[in-house]
């Protein structure tokens, strides 16, 4: 057989483009990824009217995210993730009009399996994760009466996300993880937070604790403390929920207790989900929500979804909604 000649500058040039590739494959990655929630339905909120509307995000609010992370060697890597939400029936960015670019995480930091990892900059609060990982509806704030009772009944003040913050989240031990987060104390701000939990087996529980001082890249907001509790149990042919908190408004004095129930049932390629939550203020009007539905996966990450809430505020005309929508994931 005939030998090949490959000329010496092609075959350095041929090397030097496979250590280059092998070295940022091997040291560093980035991912696209994101979600869109599109919807059609009715809603009416408690002493309101009805309205047919089509709508981003009821299940899941819509977003866009980039993550990455570079080995530094020795078992510490440095990682960032930034990521916006949207409104995929218009187009718009941001859940309303004047939200962040990306509001939703926007952070560096240094990570380590044996030490845990450290972020900078906008942080999603461990009160939101705990919040959503203990419901049926995990985080829809159209369904999930747990996350509409914390977020957006007026007793939790502050986002889902605090900026200008910085998060540690521990290594798990056990089963057991711990976290914490403080904001610097720019505008009016200075929240802090901690939270610890446990996974093993079908069990799963946390505990969350923050509080909310005023902050005003989001407005002139109330002082708020929070301690929430949440639990589940799989057993295969149900998985539980179970959630119990406590809001305290520094501001006004006024004090909220929460609680919710909830269950998802597997049923074929989909489950059968069901949500209670009670919101009772030491003044003010009792609040309960139900909310039901069947979410069926047509794909790992394409699922149909049709659910139905009914919504009772003490004193006023009760709230009805449903939808029936597709949620993507990409």
């Amino acid at each position: 057989m005939k030998p090949i000649h490959i000329p010496a500058h092609k075959m350095a040039t041929a090397i030097l483009l496979s250590l280059f590739a092998y070295g940022a494959h091997a040291q560093s990655s980035v991912s696209i990824y994101g979600l869109v929630d599109l919807s059609v339905g009715s809603s009416k909120a408690p002493g309101g009217t009805s309205s047919t509307t089509l709508d981003s995000g009821k299940m899941t609010t819509s977003y866009l995210g980039f993550s990455g992370s570079e080995d530094l060697g020795s078992g510490l890597s440095a990682v960032f993730r930034i990521e916006g939400f949207m409104r995929a029936d218009t187009g718009a960015q941001g859940r309303f009009d004047a939200d962040a670019t990306w509001a939703r995480t926007s952070s560096v930091g240094l990570s380590s399996k044996s030490a845990g990892t450290l972020t900078l900059g906008r942080n999603t609060t461990a009160l939101f994760v705990n919040t959503l990982l203990f419901n049926a509806f995990g985080d829809s704030f159209g369904y999930s009466p747990s996350i509409r009772h914390y977020f957006t009944s007026g007793t939790v003040t502050g986002d889902t996300a605090w900026s200008n913050s910085i998060a540690y989240s521990s290594p798990t031990f056990a089963g057991v993880r711990a976290g914490f987060a403080a904001t610097t104390k720019t505008g009016n701000g200075g929240n802090v937070g901690a939270n610890v939990s446990y996974r093993s087996g079908p069990i799963s529980a946390g505990l969350a604790f923050q509080q909310v001082k005023k902050d005003s890249a989001v407005g002139a907001l109330d002082d708020t403390r929070t301690t929430q509790l949440g639990a589940a149990y799989d057993f295969t042919a149900v998985k539980l929920f179970g959630q119990v908190g406590k809001v305290k408004n520094l501001t006004t004095t006024n004090s909220y207790s929460i609680a919710g129930l909830g269950a998802r049932v597997p049923l074929g390629a989909g489950a059968l989900v069901a949500q209670y939550g009670n919101l009772s203020p030491d003044t003010g009007a009792d609040r309960d929500t139900l909310s039901f539905g069947y979410l069926h996966n047509l794909s790992k990450r394409t699922e149909l979804y049709a659910v139905g809430m009914s919504d009772k505020i003490d004193g006023l005309s009760s709230g009805h909604s449903y939808s029936l929508g597709v949620r993507h994931r990409f």
